[in-house]
């Protein structure tokens, strides 16, 4: 789907709104918190990807929505810990849920150290602990910062067997960021055993179809049209979700967009 960004923002925000993960995840989240999301999920003007949530509220999330909408849950989150055993028992429940997907934050402070070693053990056993499943490996790129520690933890998660690559925890101080993404999409497109299989997900203060739309060309030049379908690009935000209805809905961006709960 080739799609010009900023010179058709309807297209845009469509595209957006198919490949949009959809997201809760307050500390204080409750199934009333997750039934609400799940009720935006699905807008009038056609369904989301994904719901990303607390591996605690997997399980409920996926009662509460049609199978063609996934379910998404966090492991190893937000801190990225060297705990292979933590990351792969919070992996372990994602599964048992009925989950779709498992985004799972690289020991980022690991690579940082030079301890790829560790890096890759994580990321090995929980693949291995949520075969079957779509994994998604969050980098963290606005605390790696550094275009080289982004490239190795893509490579380190590529060779893992990661099915998407994605920037953030939306937790820290940076989140996505352009320049994160294309050695990200570059490390994809480099890689014959990925490069037309693995996706790219920018997570974390994405709040406009015009912060979406840098991203979709980003993918677009990278990856090729090919790859702006749900099974390759996912966009992780909560707020929006409220622009992408208002430019659909003809209002044009939407004035004020709530404060993102990701």
């Amino acid at each position: 789907m080739n799609v010009p960004p900023l010179s058709n923002p309807a297209a845009t925000a469509r595209l957006a709104l198919s490949c949009l993960d959809l997201t809760s995840l307050n500390a204080q989240d409750t199934e009333a918190d997750i039934a609400q999301l799940c009720q935006r999920a699905q807008s009038r003007f056609g369904p989301v990807a994904a719901v990303c949530v607390w591996p605690r509220l997997a399980g409920f999330a996926r009662r509460q929505l049609p199978p063609h909408i996934a379910v998404a849950a966090v492991a190893n989150f937000p801190d990225g810990s060297a705990d292979v055993e933590r990351a792969v028992r919070e992996a372990g429940e994602i599964v048992q849920s009925g989950a779709q997907e498992v985004d799972v934050v690289l020991p980022y402070a690991q690579l940082l150290l030079g301890h790829d070693a560790e890096v890759a053990k994580l990321l090995a056993a929980v693949r291995r602990a949520s075969e079957g499943l779509r994994l998604k490996v969050i980098l963290e790129t606005g605390v790696l910062l550094d275009p080289a520690l982004i490239l190795r933890a893509s490579r380190l998660s590529l060779e893992a067997g990661a099915d998407f690559l994605k920037t953030s925890t939306g937790k820290t101080a940076i989140s996505a960021t352009p320049e994160a993404a294309r050695v990200m999409l570059g490390a994809i497109a480099a890689d014959p055993a990925a490069h037309a299989r693995v996706g790219f997900k920018p997570s974390g203060g994405i709040r406009t179809v015009a912060d979406a739309a840098v991203y979709i060309a980003l993918c677009e030049e990278l990856l090729g049209p090919q790859a702006l379908t749900p099974q390759r690009f996912r966009i992780g935000a909560s707020s929006v979700l409220a622009d992408i209805e208002a430019v659909l809905a003809g209002e044009g961006p939407a004035a004020t967009a709530p404060a993102g709960s990701y």
